[in-house]
């Protein structure tokens, strides 16, 4: 049985939401931080209830009841998420009214609304929707378990028209500490020049993007997604090359019917390492374009990759901010996403024209 992908809603650091035309118009930022493009939220929620919400739950409302508006779903029959930091915002809320109120007469809201599994809870609740509700915590690969998860659901015959995301947001606070550790830039740059600088760290980044994902085949599907498949590596030793040969071999493929790779480059020099030696073997003569550079970095920044690869596929046409070089096929139709976070989480997804 084969999944497709309905349609993709994704609110990010670029002009993605809604009928924003397709990247012709890149936004271009100095600095060290890609801060969401927020949507008008009063479209999708009622004022009162968005005044108790904080920014990743309304943009993961806004996103998800848009990419079930392109799908014309009114119901889906399961919604899975995936976030590694969970709603950072109100968990840094509640800890500080610990402290202020001396962990007495707390107001429960924060804390309600702190847990990892908020965005998808809110969802169902503004839809009303009693299905699968599940959220992964799974760090680099949170999106990719959630995607795994839907298409299981779906091949199993237990729930079709499912709603999967990935949303994680950025916050004064995280931002600093994950500054001191090393993981971003010391100096501004601009996000359309971060590939192009060799430096250590990259940019951080947050959004919220989600799917709908069939079993339906249909000329308005975006594309098919053929496989996903995840891999964890602490030691640094991962054969990246073997597996990515054997993943496609698995679906009857080869490196050479790929028209098109897209790789998690992000402008930090170790982490950018990996797709270079890729770039020199496995890639060389294949297509490249990458997404980092718009979206920023974050934990499950791949669901903008594969907003990016199913539009490209469905719009027959690949956005020239993308690229930074030739590009030999300007239609592709089997498209390859590689990606890793920190080294350690590797994600393998194959996409293909319906």
């Amino acid at each position: 049985m084969k999944v497709y992908i309905r349609s993709a809603s994704a609110v990010s650091a670029q002009n993605t939401f809604g009928n924003a035309p397709f990247l012709t118009e890149p936004v271009a930022v100095t600095g060290t931080r890609l801060s969401a493009i927020e949507p008008d939220y009063k479209e999708f929620l009622d004022p009162k209830l968005a005044r108790r919400m904080s920014r990743i739950i309304k943009m993961g409302v806004a996103a998800a009841m848009q990419c079930l508006r392109d799908a014309d779903v009114s119901m889906p029959g399961a919604i899975i998420t995936g976030t590694a930091l969970g709603c950072q915002e109100d968990t840094i809320t509640f800890l500080q009214r610990i402290i202020e109120m001396e962990e007495q007469m707390l107001p429960p809201t924060a804390f309600i609304q702190s847990t990892h599994n908020t965005v998808a809870a809110q969802i169902a609740l503004v839809l009303k929707c009693h299905g699968y509700n599940n959220t992964f915590v799974h760090k680099g690969i949170s999106f990719e378990s959630a995607l795994l998860d839907a298409t299981m659901l779906l091949k199993e015959g237990d729930a079709n028209d499912i709603l999967v995301g990935g949303t994680e947001e950025m916050t004064d606070t995280a931002f600093k500490i994950l500054t001191r550790l090393g993981l971003y830039k010391r100096w501004p740059i601009s996000n359309l020049d971060l590939l192009n600088v060799k430096s250590n760290g990259t940019v951080s980044g947050e959004g919220a993007v989600f799917f709908t994902l069939t079993d339906k085949p249909s000329e308005d599907n975006l594309a098919e997604l053929v496989a996903n498949r995840t891999f964890f590596d602490a030691s640094g030793n991962f054969d990246v090359d073997a597996k990515i040969k054997a993943f496609l071999a698995e679906h009857s493929s080869t490196i050479d019917n790929i028209d098109l790779v897209i790789t998690g480059k992000n402008g930090d020099t170790k982490n950018d390492s990996v797709y270079e030696a890729l770039d020199q073997s496995l890639f060389a003569n294949t297509s490249k374009a990458y997404f980092k550079h718009l979206s920023g970095e974050y934990a499950t920044s791949i669901s903008f990759g594969l907003w990016l690869a199913s539009n490209i596929i469905k719009q027959q046409t690949v956005p020239a901010v993308v690229t930074n070089g030739k590009i030999n096929n300007d239609a592709p139709r089997k498209i390859l996403i590689y990606n890793h976070y920190q080294n350690t989480y590797h994600s393998i997804t194959l996409l293909s024209a319906c």
